[in-house]
């Protein structure tokens, strides 16, 4: 069944950008709603490194990915957006009174003042496993939400860039055994990234390919062929890393003018050709772009100031310091 989301600002994309654009239109005192074809925030950094330390980002030395995403979620969360996750944000409409209407895949349809599009590489889709996807959501999966999840678990991750052994490395610790099955014998991973793989209790199969993924309801069993046959392995779960497509998707079809087929040229109010529509983060573009989350949080900050005087044109460009604010109730405890 379809529903409709009335909203002050709609964000497009709950990456790090998205998140912090949620965050600050609350500040604002707009009513936002965030989408994102993903089923969890985060965008690429919970999907490709959740665990890796980022040490570019103002105020920590150093903070892994995954605990930068809750901190952002929190401190988001303190103004209670909509969040609608696992939906892709297809079709733009306005009407005669300056309302925006975007439907989602799902149906979906979120009426608001103005977009924000923070969508990072765009929309990403994970590759296929093709020996398995029947198996997904029963022991195959292209995340890991929690790595606890797979404690004393025998665990088998598909793959040979950042993202495999990332996985492998940090479900180490936590899982019974994990086996590292990749198709050829050179990894696109970085090199320290290998370098501690190959000295770690993780076993590296290369010049293979899971060819088959056996069970009753849920994966028991993988089928790995390589130069010598195939073998049957056990497998509590599949971590397939196999890297993603990514494109604009349907919002190309919102008139937005497009570079180097990817990103979004935007003015100094990271503004859109199209009316309405703002953008931040990675997928903005502009002379002497640099691509940084750091970036983005600013270019978030700016695309959400400008967006509330175009829907509210009586209030001031500069909304003041939120250290002069009221302080804020505590988040919930989780």
């Amino acid at each position: 069944m379809s529903m409709s989301v009335a909203c002050d600002l709609l964000i497009v994309g709950a990456g790090p950008a998205g998140l912090y654009a949620a965050y600050y239109a609350g500040f604002r005192g707009l009513t936002t709603a965030v989408v994102d074809s993903l089923p969890e925030v985060g965008g690429q950094v919970t999907a490709m490194y959740p665990e890796k330390p980022i040490y570019d980002v103002a105020g920590f030395p150093a903070i892994k990915g995954r605990d930068l995403v809750a901190g952002l979620a929190a401190q988001a969360e303190r103004f209670a957006p909509t969040c609608l996750l696992g939906e892709r944000a297809e079709s733009l409409t306005r009407d005669t009174d300056g309302v925006v209407t975007v439907t989602t895949h799902a149906g979906t349809e979120i009426r608001c003042r103005a977009v924000l599009i923070s969508g990072g590489i765009g929309t990403f889709t994970p590759r296929p496993l093709p020996a398995g996807e029947e198996w997904l959501g029963r022991g195959l999966s292209y995340f890991v939400p929690s790595l606890e999840a797979h404690a004393g678990h025998d665990v088998v991750v598909v793959g040979g860039g950042d993202s495999a052994c990332d996985w492998a490395l940090s479900l180490e610790p936590f899982a019974r055994s994990v086996t590292l099955v990749h198709r050829r014998a050179a990894f696109r991973a970085h090199e320290h990234s290998v370098a501690q793989l190959r000295s770690s209790t993780v076993e590296i199969i290369t010049d293979a390919e899971v060819t088959g993924i056996q069970g009753d309801r849920h994966v028991e069993f993988v089928d790995v062929t390589g130069p010598a046959g195939t073998a049957r392995r056990p497998a509590r779960a599949v971590i397939a890393a196999l890297g993603f497509t990514a494109n604009l998707g349907p919002i190309r079809q919102w008139g937005l003018e497009v570079t180097a087929n990817r990103y979004l040229p935007v003015d100094t109010t990271m503004a859109t050709n199209v009316p309405g529509v703002f953008a931040a983060g990675d997928i903005t573009d502009y002379r002497g772009k640099v691509r940084l989350i750091s970036v983005g949080f600013g270019e978030a900050a700016t695309a959400v100031n400008n967006a509330a005087i175009l829907i509210r044109p009586h209030e001031p460009l500069f909304p003041g310091h939120s250290s002069d604010a009221a302080p804020l109730p505590a988040p919930a405890l989780v």
